[in-house]
């Protein structure tokens, strides 16, 4: 199917296209909500600024694609496969992206707030906050998923699930810029996570729970560590 006849069945109220080839597809600024589009091969699409929220991505293949701006509130992405794909400023907001495959993914000032990111996998993700938008992960379940080497400055991560997660060198700290937000982890899970050699210079750790974490060669240079749970 192409573009077209995609969007003439959405409007004829077919929200079925399951298990499809639309390898480099166009679809900007659509509205797809409530679409099932599982197990299809979307690689190399563009779909820019559209509306997924509440549709079916579930093992779908979505590597390079370009979804910049895209919404994907309350959408089922497990294991969705977003490798290298664009999704600055997406938000997926309540979604669901267990076990997801977002290696060297594009993540700037993207919106997981309460989204379930466990068991995913984000190595080399670009999580930086953009200009104008951090990256919000406030109170999103990351509980064992693989952030290592991810840029994390000034992301909301409030109330995150982060046990057992592997921040292997992970960037938390605040950047250069002396106006730049702390990366916020407040009353964060961290209990055995993989810290070590991660930066957390100026972060906000208070009421975290440490507990077990790794914290080799961990930076925690100026951290709020106030009311803090640290390992014994």
């Amino acid at each position: 199917m192409n573009a077209v006849e995609i969007l003439a069945s959405y409007e004829r109220g077919d929200r079925t296209f399951s298990g499809l080839k639309l390898v480099d597809l166009e679809l900007l600024q659509a509205n797809l909500s409530g679409a099932d589009f599982s197990h299809s091969d979307l690689r190399q699409a563009r779909l820019g600024r559209s509306q997924f929220s509440q549709s079916n991505f579930a093992q779908a293949d979505l590597s390079e694609v370009l979804l910049w701006g895209a919404n994907f509130t309350e959408a089922n992405c497990a294991q969705v496969q977003l490798r290298d794909a664009d999704l600055s400023g997406a938000v997926f907001v309540r979604a669901d992206l267990w076990a997801a495959n977002l290696i060297k993914a594009i993540l700037c000032g993207v919106n997981f707030q309460d989204a379930n990111l466990s068991e995913a996998l984000l190595i080399d993700a670009d999580l930086r906050p953009s200009s104008d938008q951090q990256t919000n992960l406030m109170g999103a379940n990351l509980k064992g998923a693989n952030l290592s080497y991810a840029h994390l400055s000034g992301a909301q991560l409030a109330q995150a699930d982060l046990s057992g997660a592997k921040l292997c060198r992970a960037q938390l700290g605040q950047n250069f810029r002396p106006d730049s937000p702390r990366t916020d982890l407040s009353e964060a899970n961290l209990q055995g996570a993989d810290l070590s050699y991660a930066n957390f210079t100026r972060a906000i750790l208070r009421g975290a729970n440490l507990q077990g974490a790794d914290l080799t060669g961990t930076n925690l240079a100026e951290a709020d560590l106030t009311g803090a749970i640290l390992p014994t």
